[in-house]
């Protein structure tokens, strides 16, 4: 049997804030069995901060509502919903609460940071704190950040014209069995750890149980899904996360009369072949040979 965990909103503590204003709900970690995924959510007060520090580990991360401030070394950048950015190993940076509500994003950490180093986080001397520019996706400088909005889940809304970047590779869409996945951060990004991507349903999207040599979390941020891991079955609602763990044998079905949506990570990156083992194509061998013999 195989790792993996789920966990329902509803049932979830809200840790305090710390002295800065900022707070982080563990979600998957090292006490979870997870070799590669670290993910959380975290929130920041408007006054908040986070002291600028390092980690050896690869971070990225979503906005999931509101406004963050991130100082890296060459600038300040102000991040609303819908902004999602890559911060690799060993880049000195800080965030600052924004605006007048502050601001909430989930975090992948890969691999995963370990108690018994320190959470393999380091406090480095404080950045300069500039005035904040908004990303510019459109700038082809803008390496590190992206910004996602539900239309882009659209296959009807990627003319040139309503795209807000130029029509490539980085703004392609994968549809398939009512499903649609849009990539946001990879390799072309710059990540080299991990995987993050939004996942899309239609009302008769469904995938058949497959596993993986890596492991995957689920964030359902829209709709209802019906997940499989290893046999045993979950309802998955708004806020609600899943992890499977490399080998979970797991599979989903949308389970609501909308759109289901979740935010997707995979660490460590999938390999270029066979990432995915599908089971019904496995038994279909299996049943063949068996006829012929």
């Amino acid at each position: 049997m195989t790792n993996h965990l789920v966990r329902h909103a509803a049932g979830l503590p809200e840790p305090p804030h710390d002295g800065h204003g900022h707070r982080r709900r563990a979600l998957v970690g090292e006490d979870d069995g997870s070799v590669h995924t670290g993910f959380g959510l975290c929130e920041l007060l408007p006054g908040g901060r986070i002291p600028a520090h390092v980690h050896s580990y690869e971070e990225t991360f979503f906005v999931l509502d509101g406004a963050v401030i991130l100082d890296l070394p060459d600038g300040s950048y102000l991040l609303e919903t819908g902004d999602h950015g890559l911060l690799p190993t060993g880049v000195p940076h800080a965030w600052r609460g924004a605006g007048g509500t502050g601001g909430r994003w989930a975090d992948m950490l890969a691999p995963v940071p370990r108690a018994r180093y320190g959470h393999d986080t380091q406090a480095v001397p404080d950045l300069p704190a500039r005035e904040p520019a908004r990303v510019d996706v459109r700038d082809p400088r803008t390496r590190s950040f992206g910004h996602f909005e539900p239309a882009q889940m659209d296959p009807g809304k990627q003319s040139q014209d309503l795209l807000a970047a130029t029509a490539s590779m980085r703004t392609a869409l994968l549809v398939y069995s009512g499903i649609t996945v849009k990539m946001m951060i990879d390799g072309d990004l710059g990540a080299v750890a991990s995987t993050m991507f939004m996942v899309q349903y239609a009302s008769d999207g469904v995938i058949g149980t497959h596993d993986h040599p890596f492991e995957e979390t689920y964030l359902i941020l829209e709709g209802v899904a019906e997940a499989t891991l290893d046999g045993e079955r979950y309802r998955l609602e708004p806020g609600d996360l899943a992890w499977a763990g490399a080998g979970c044998v797991h599979g989903f079905v949308n389970a609501g009369q909308g759109t289901l949506r979740w935010l997707e990570t995979q660490a460590p990156q999938p390999p270029s072949r066979h990432s995915y083992r599908f089971t019904r194509d496995w038994d279909y061998l299996r049943a063949a040979l068996e006829e012929k013999s």
